[in-house]
C-alpha cells in the first residue's frame, strides 16, 4: 500500500493554543512510516509545516503520490498532543485541499482519541485512531476490514462504529527514526532554549512516553499515558544519527524527563545540548549536577501552585515544600543555563506571595512565568471532576469555560481567542 502522513501547515491566529508555534519534527507521523516500511508499504511524510508549504501545494504533493491511504494529524507532534490547538480548521482545510485524493483519509491526535464521533464529522474523514497512532496506522495498512482493527471509529450507514479504547504503543522498541537532510537542515528552532543563539539545527527525541503521576490539568487520559521508556540503545542511535546530520540541540519531548543515570552518563561523551520538561522535586543534587554535565541547557520544571494545598488539589504527589522546590530550582541551576518554573493561575494562592516568589528566584537566576490559567482539556482528569466523561460537546465546553474563566490570559498569549464555533466555521467543521 502506498501511504502518505501529513503535517498541515499550522495556522494558530485566534487559537488559545500556547505551545510552540515553530516547526517541529512530526513524530508520530515518523513512527508510523518506518512501521509501515518495515511491513514492505510505501510511505511519504508531508510536512507542511515545516517546509512552509501552503495548504494547497501539500494536497497536490499528496495527490502527486497517489496513496492508497492518507493519515493526517490533528496536532502539531506528539510533544502537544497535551495542549492541542481545539479546533480542527487545519486538518479539515487540508482533507478539503485533498479532495477526495488521498484514499482512506484517517485522523491522528488527541481529539479523535477523546471525542471520535466529533472529530469524524468535523473532519469528513473516514476513520479516526483512537490513541497512541503508529502501531494501529501500520495494521489499518494490513486490513480492509476496519472492524477488524482496534481503536478505531468511523461511520457505518450513519451510525458511529468504536472498535475499543484509545490504544497504548509499546514504544520502548520503536527503531531509530532517520529524517531528510533538508529537514534538519531547516530546523533551526531550539525549542525552550533561551540561554544562547542557535549554533546549527535543532530536532526533536522520545526518549519515554507517559508519565507515572496523574496531575488533574494533564491531558493525557486517552493517550501517552502509563509510563514507558525506550531502549536506550535505539534512543542513542537515533541521536547519534541527528549529530551527524549537524543538530547542535535535542528537545526531549517526554512527559517528564525522569533521573536516567545511563543516558546521561552516555550524554556527557556527545557533543549536543539538549532541554527538558520535569519535576524537580524528583532529581537529587548529585544527578541534577549530571543532567548540567550531560549537556541540559534548559529546564521546564512544573511546580504549579506556591501551596502545599494547592499542589494536593491537583493531585501532585509532591512531598517537597514551597521552600524546597525554590532551592532545588536554584540549585539546579548552578550547572543548567535555563530553569523556568511553570505556575497555574490558582484562586487559592495569593497574588502578592507569588510576585514575590517570582522576583526571588528570579534573582536568582531561575525564570517563573506569570501564572497560566488551567484549560480544561477533555482528556484532564480536571474535565471529568467538572463535567463526567466526555460528551459530543466536550472541546467546546471546554474552550467556553476557559474563555470565561479569566479576565485577561497569559502572558504567553499575544492575540484574543475566539470561540471555538467560530473557528472552525471558516473551514466548514461542524
Amino acid at each position: 500500500m502506498r501511504v502518505a502522513l501529513v503535517n498541515p501547515p499550522w495556522d494558530y491566529r485566534n487559537s488559545i493554543y500556547f505551545g510552540c508555534r515553530s516547526p517541529h519534527l512530526p513524530l508520530e507521523l515518523a513512527f508510523s512510516a518506518a512501521l509501515l516500511e518495515a511491513a514492505g508499504h510505501a510511505t511519504l511524510i508531508v510536512d507542511a509545516h515545516l517546509d512552509a508549504m501552503s495548504m494547497a501545494q501539500a494536497a497536490e504533493t499528496v495527490a502527486a503520490f497517489a496513496p492508497s491511504m492518507t493519515v493526517v494529524a490533528t496536532a502539531p507532534t506528539y510533544l502537544f498532543w497535551r495542549c492541542a490547538p481545539p479546533e480542527l480548521r487545519i486538518p479539515r482545510g487540508f482533507l478539503d485541499a485533498l479532495a477526495g485524493r488521498g484514499g482512506r483519509t484517517v485522523a491522528v491526535g488527541p481529539h479523535g482519541s477523546t471525542t471520535p464521533g466529533p472529530t469524524l464529522d468535523k473532519l469528513a474523514c473516514d476513520v479516526v485512531v483512537r490513541g497512541e497512532c503508529e502501531e494501529i496506522v501500520a495494521r489499518l495498512a494490513e486490513s480492509d476490514d476496519l472492524k477488524a482493527v482496534p481503536a478505531l471509529a468511523f461511520r457505518r450507514d450513519g451510525a458511529l462504529v468504536v472498535t475499543g479504547p484509545p490504544h497504548a504503543s509499546r514504544f520502548t522498541d520503536l527503531p531509530a527514526l532517520r529524517w531528510p537532510e533538508r529537514w534538519i537542515a531547516r530546523h533551526s528552532h531550539h525549542h525552550h532554549r533561551f540561554d544562547a543563539a542557535p549554533d546549527g539545527p535543532g530536532a526533536e527525541v522520545e526518549a519515554s512516553r507517559g508519565c507515572p503521576y496523574h496531575c488533574s490539568f494533564c491531558a493525557k487520559i486517552d493517550f501517552r499515558d502509563a509510563y514507558r521508556r525506550r531502549d536506550l540503545g535505539i534512543v542513542l542511535d537515533e541521536i547519534d544519527g541527528l549529530i551527524a546530520q549537524g543538530a547542535t540541540y535535542l528537545y526531549f519531548i517526554d512527559e517528564i524527563f525522569l533521573p536516567q543515570k545511563p543516558l546521561l552518563e552516555a550524554l556527557v561523551t556527545r557533543d549536543v545540548r539538549f532541554g527538558v520538561q520535569t519535576r524537580i522535586d524528583l532529581w537529587k543534587p548529585e544527578m541534577l549536577d549530571l543532567l548540567g554535565a550531560a549537556g541540559c541547557v534548559s529546564i521546564e520544571a512544573g511546580i504549579e501552585s506556591l501551596t502545599e494545598a494547592g499542589r494536593a488539589a491537583l493531585d501532585k504527589k509532591c512531598r517537597a515544600s514551597t521552600d524546597d522546590l525554590a532551592e532545588r530550582l536554584v540549585y539546579a541551576r548552578r550547572s543548567v543555563p535555563f530553569v523556568q518554573a511553570n505556575l497555574i493561575a490558582m484562586a487559592g494562592d495569593d497574588p502578592a506571595l507569588v510576585a514575590e516568589w517570582r522576583d526571588r528566584l528570579r534573582r536568582k537566576g531561575v525564570w517563573a512565568n506569570d501564572p497560566v490559567p488551567l484549560y480544561p482539556y477533555p482528556s484532564s482528569p480536571d474535565y471529568r471532576r467538572l463535567w463526567g466523561e466526555p460528551d459530543d460537546q466536550a472541546w467546546e465546553r471546554a474552550h467556553a469555560h476557559y474563555l470565561g474563566q479569566f479576565e485577561r490570559l497569559s502572558d504567553i498569549q499575544e492575540e484574543v481567542p475566539l470561540p471555538l464555533r467560530e473557528l472552525e466555521a471558516a473551514c466548514g467543521c461542524r
